[in-house]
């Protein structure tokens, strides 16, 4: 699959030594994390955001699991020549990133996970699936009435916000999804599963967590360790959201990783 990406450039390209590659999570895009993107390369950064696939402007599949993910990213790096890249990736996209490095931990330089650990979930997100099939996309008139009929399975605002960034208009009126629902419905069982490669990666990462987040438990160090023995482990003051809640904590937080 050709995965649609944009490229932020190093504001001075002479002095950018690392390229980050940053993936979203569920029912996210590349457009998530705008902001930043734009920040880090200001910073001399060379970023790329990728939609992964069946989300955002990449492709729809008949698949939707961790392995067709990875083959997804490695495609992608060889067709930019990427080389060595940071790889960053939150919840769903935190989970691709683990498994592609540990799968091929050759091809990325440093890893960076937000607000995931490399083990099962009982996923809380069939609610969510729920509401956005029953809101009946053909009759649609509005944002605003989307956002009503959604209320109903998804009572948070702005939760049901970023959900709604995945409508768009359609050239004849109306809307459509630019995620694939009916595939993320019929397959989000595969988004809850353990890594699905055996071995670890030995290089340095960071994993990130949401002090009030549950996604990151204080039982899951031991097995982070495991599979990441160079990994370490930093709290902010968030929910799962951590990059959206606390931006600038968050970029200052990886750059001084980084360096």
């Amino acid at each position: 699959m050709k995965l649609f990406f944009r490229e932020y450039p190093a504001a001075n390209p002479a002095q950018s030594t690392q390229t980050i590659v940053i993936l979203h999570g569920l029912f996210g895009s590349a457009d998530n994390w705008l902001t930043q993107a734009r920040v880090l390369s200001n910073h001399n950064y060379r970023v790329y955001t990728v939609d992964q696939g069946n989300h955002g402007q990449s492709p729809h599949s008949d698949r939707f699991d961790y392995p067709s993910m990875v083959a997804d990213l490695a495609e992608l790096l060889a067709d930019q020549n990427i080389q060595n890249p940071v790889i960053l990736g939150h919840s769903m996209g935190g989970k691709t990133a683990m498994n592609f490095a540990v799968a091929h931990p050759d091809k990325l330089s440093k890893l960076i996970v937000v607000d995931i650990a490399p083990r099962y979930y009982d996923l809380e997100h069939y609610a969510i699936v729920k509401g956005l099939n029953a809101l009946n996309i053909d009759t649609i008139t509005s944002r605003q009435e989307a956002d009503e009929r959604l209320s109903a399975y998804v009572p948070e605002p702005d939760v049901r916000q970023f959900l709604l960034k995945n409508l768009q208009r359609k050239a004849e009126g109306g809307f459509s999804w630019k995620l694939n629902l009916p595939l993320i419905t019929e397959q989000l069982k595969n988004i809850g599963v353990d890594l699905q490669y055996p071995g670890t990666f030995d290089k340095p990462t960071l994993f990130v967590r949401g002090k009030y987040s549950k996604y990151i438990a204080d039982a899951d160090l031991a097995r982070i360790q495991q599979v990441f023995p160079q990994a370490t482990l930093e709290t902010l003051e968030t929910g799962h959201w951590v990059q959206a809640e606390k931006p600038q904590e968050f970029v200052d937080l990886v750059m001084q990783w980084l360096a």
